[in-house]
């Protein structure tokens, strides 16, 4: 599908700093940058981006590998996908043959699904534009509602026509396929075969993903028809989850990094008022209550969020329970109240960018003390209401992590609800005793399971030092060098057993020095006969010792890569660190990034001063230790099994087998004191 030459240029142009900033907020620390994980609920910094080694690692969930795998993890895409998003970003021509109709039909319905709406949104802009009815009522109404054309074309809204299925005609026309249209929601199909257009008669507003793509519409009808709904919205889908998404999330990412704040606002309108004029660090929930996914989103670009309400006091509380999670996640939040009458599109379109901003700074109050004056308010001077209004405000107290920030929270709330500051404490104190007890019973969702691990390695069953009869003998027997490794599109994806070998740390460890320096010289010779100088890589030593002994990884994973390490390892060109973190498979690329990884680094004035000795420079040492570690492991572990064996046999009294056991035992214990000897013998010959 893309030549190798090509994807070389993608690989040599993507950044991963440039690729991961569009994404995560980073700041330098030394030669690194770190960031807020983008693949769990990160509230300090574990998210590393390492330029000079060309990755990213998360420290605290695991996630990591090369610009392409993040960009795959990250956006849901393929190998491929990720690929094309890059070649796009840095400009690089991809020539591709046209797909045949058979690999049309084996795409995901996720990209199929993004094609369709990325048509679709297409069809309503250009309605908007070129369409009679299109520019008579939906131009009209976007105009009347002050947006300039530019305005409305950044966002891409759009109109659909009321008719019933004049969109659903248009794209079975155009080849889209009626099931993908239906699970987009852009349209609804009958059992009588009837298709109707969901969206007819509405404008359109596309939502758009942290990426740019769309993976849904609001529609708002212009009909005053009190059976009709105001708003209809695309249905949650495979490519839309609305807990997740924020609309104008795309357009204000940059912004609110630059800003170090983000304006939270209710719609659509809200948000593209703002934006024309002039304030482009905002987002809108689109009219639903917040959600983890939403300020998670919000999060990785700052901790600073400023919620703008029109004065609704019923639409105010019933929001406060989502700011009551903003400040769970560690959030700073304040809160501005509108003058009555605004909202803010009207207040925008009233005001300039600086007008705005002076009146929101003058105006705006931490969440806490909005809470409680309003909660007040409301109370009066009746004693359970204001007993309930204290319970609901220390509840919020409760759940803020920092310690210092509830404290003069603890504070100020004791002097605006006339309370003792020490009853305060005590009952803040109490429920947060409760929420940690509830966490820890709490049993924590098992991960999704991708693919049908492999039978556990070994059965519980199993007496030691035997190979399981249900895995097949060539996951653990050597079987010499492996062919060329296949084209990216024909690997299969290697599950990763949750189950352990006995091996693997061992294994692991002589994998981390194959991935990280397979290519580097480890021996050099001259041959006797003819003069000739051998040299032997780190990849080429490690598989030459392990199958004289007809040994091999057990780890499925760590047997593949060894095996392709193998399979190139007569490849002058060949870096197995760069072939390994770019691999197509992401459970290998992932684990090659860990390998690659260091989570902790000198300071410059520990090196200043004097050479620090790099691993690098004992790696015959390092190499030849694991070698023996390992080799010393399968020896243990054949001991324990005939010790056994041999416990089995004298209970049931059988003489000829214990005898049989007890040569085998003193055979074992001879292989390994030579192991011992030949490993504290070994000498180590400086190149």
């Amino acid at each position: 599908m893309i030549d190798q030459p090509t994807i070389d240029r993608i690989l040599d142009a993507a950044n991963i700093v440039d690729v991961v900033s569009e994404f995560v907020t980073l700041r330098r620390r030394g030669v690194n940058y770190i960031g807020l994980c983008p693949f769990h609920s990160d509230k300090t910094p574990s998210f590393t981006v390492s330029p000079a080694k060309n990755i990213c690692k998360c420290f605290a969930c695991g996630e990591g590998g090369s610009a392409v795998h993040f960009v795959m993890k990250h956006e849901q895409l393929t190998y491929f996908d990720a690929l094309r998003f890059l070649a796009k970003k840095y400009n690089i021509e991809i020539q591709e043959r046209e797909l045949t109709e058979r690999e049309k039909q084996v795409r995901s319905d996720r990209e199929s699904m993004l094609i369709v709406n990325t048509w679709a949104q297409q069809y309503f802009s250009n309605q908007l534009f070129t369409s009679e009815e299109g520019r008579n009522i939906g131009l009209r109404y976007f105009k009347e509602r002050g947006f300039r054309e530019d305005i409305i074309r950044k966002f891409q809204l759009g109109y659909s026509l009321d008719k019933r299925d004049a969109l659903a005609k248009e794209a079975i026309e155009k080849g889209y396929r009626k099931d993908y249209l239906e699970k987009t929601g852009l349209i609804i199909a009958y059992e009588n075969g009837n298709l109707n257009d969901r969206f007819r008669g509405r404008v359109m507003f596309p939502v758009h993903t942290l990426s740019g793509k769309v993976v849904a519409f609001g529609g708002r009808t212009l009909k005053k028809d009190e059976k009709t709904a105001k708003y209809v919205n695309s249905p949650e889908s495979e490519i839309y989850h609305k807990s997740n998404e924020l609309y104008g999330i795309f357009f204000a990412k940059q912004p609110i990094v630059k800003a170090d704040r983000c304006y939270l606002v209710e719609g659509y309108t809200d948000v593209i008022s703002m934006h024309q004029a002039g304030i482009e660090n905002v987002v809108a929930s689109s009219g639903t209550a917040l959600t983890q996914g939403q300020i998670r989103l919000i999060r990785r670009f700052t901790n600073n969020i400023t919620v703008l309400y029109d004065g609704d006091a019923a639409g105010i509380k019933a929001a406060l329970r989502g700011i009551d999670m903003l400040l769970e996640e560690g959030m700073n939040v304040k809160v501005l109240l509108l003058p009555n009458g605004e909202d803010p599109d009207s207040f925008a379109r009233k005001h300039n960018a600086t007008e705005f901003i002076q009146y929101i700074e003058k105006n705006e109050t931490d969440f806490i003390r909005f809470k409680t004056q309003l909660l007040l308010d409301d109370a009066g001077h009746d004693p359970i209401k204001r007993s309930e209004l204290i319970s609901d405000i220390i509840r919020s107290v409760a759940i803020i992590p920092d310690e210092i920030a509830r404290t003069v929270y603890l504070r100020e709330c004791s002097s605006m609800l006339e309370v003792d500051e020490r009853v305060i404490l005590n009952e803040v104190n109490k429920i947060r005793q409760r929420n940690e007890e509830r966490k820890a019973q709490q049993t924590p969702p098992s991960p999704p399971t991708i693919m049908t691990p492999p039978p556990e390695y070994p059965p519980q069953d199993m007496p030691p030092g035997e190979i399981p009869p249900d895995l097949p003998p060539e996951a653990y027997l050597p079987q010499g060098v492996a062919e060329a490794t296949p084209p990216p599109e024909a690997i299969t994806t290697i599950p990763v057993s949750r189950s352990r070998s006995p091996y693997e740390q061992n294994e692991l460890q002589l994998l981390r020095y194959i991935v990280r320096y397979g290519e580097k010289i480890l021996f050099r010779y001259k041959e006797e006969e003819n003069d000739e100088e051998i040299e032997i890589s780190v990849t080429n030593y490690i598989y030459t010792e392990l199958a004289q002994d007809d040994l091999t990884f057990h780890t499925p994973l760590y047997k593949a890569m060894l095996d392709e390490a193998v399979a190139h390892m007569h490849d002058k060109s060949f870096t197995p660190s760069r072939y390994f973190l770019y691999h197509p498979d992401p459970n290998i690329s992932q684990l090659a990034a860990n390998l690659m990884s260091e989570k902790y680094q000198l300071s410059k004035y520990h090196t200043k001063s004097r050479k620090i000795e790099q691993e690098e420079d004992r790696l015959q040492q390092y190499v030849l230790k694991e070698l023996f570690a390992l080799k010393d492991a399968y020896i243990n572990y054949k001991i324990k099994g005939v010790q056994s064996e041999i416990k089995e046999a004298q209970v049931n009294k059988d003489t000829d087998r214990i005898i049989r056991l007890m040569q085998q035992l003193t055979e074992l214990n001879k292989i390994k004191s030579l192991l011992c000897k030949e490993l504290g013998e070994r000498i180590i010959i400086k190149m």
